[in-house]
């Protein structure tokens, strides 16, 4: 298994144009928050019927996923995965509220949309391809990478 460090390294390769990294920046935390929402529009009465702790913060298929996703960070690195642990929070908190008010599945695939759209701008002003092409697991290193550059002291 690599270490968050050369997966960092490799993902670095193809987010080099300050553009693209600045779209990075904003598009990759969107598209995770819009999964967890997409994730949490879906119909969780077995989840809710099982633990009955009447939170529906917690008790949706969002959260599950997200226990899984922590797993993944966890093995590369503790701290990183406290980060993810706190932004996928803040996630859930917002689209819970965002979709107390508009229908939140609706919501989360307009962000995805216009995230990707943003995304694969930057890789053509990048002028390579983005990273996940070449491993699926790059759609969950580049959240770990924003959080690097954006709120670690190097």
């Amino acid at each position: 298994m690599r270490t968050l460090d050369q997966w960092f390294t490799e993902y670095a390769v193809s987010h080099q144009n300050p553009t693209n990294k600045a779209i990075h920046y904003i598009c990759v935390p969107a598209i995770f928050f819009s999964i967890v929402g997409l994730l949490m529009s879906i119909p969780n009465g077995i989840i809710a019927n099982t633990l009955k702790l009447n939170l529906p913060i917690i008790e949706n298929w969002a959260f599950v996923v997200l226990l899984f996703v922590l797993v993944f960070y966890i093995r590369l690195s503790v701290a990183m995965a406290i980060k993810i642990a706190l932004f996928s929070g803040v996630c859930l908190i917002l689209n819970y509220y965002i979709g107390q008010i508009v229908p939140l599945w609706a919501f989360s695939i307009g962000v995805f949309v216009i995230a990707w759209i943003g995304q694969f701008y930057g890789h053509n002003i990048e002028g390579k391809k983005p990273s996940f092409l070449k491993d699926l697991q790059f759609l969950l290193i580049g959240p770990a990478w924003v959080a690097e550059n954006l709120f670690s002291k190097k």
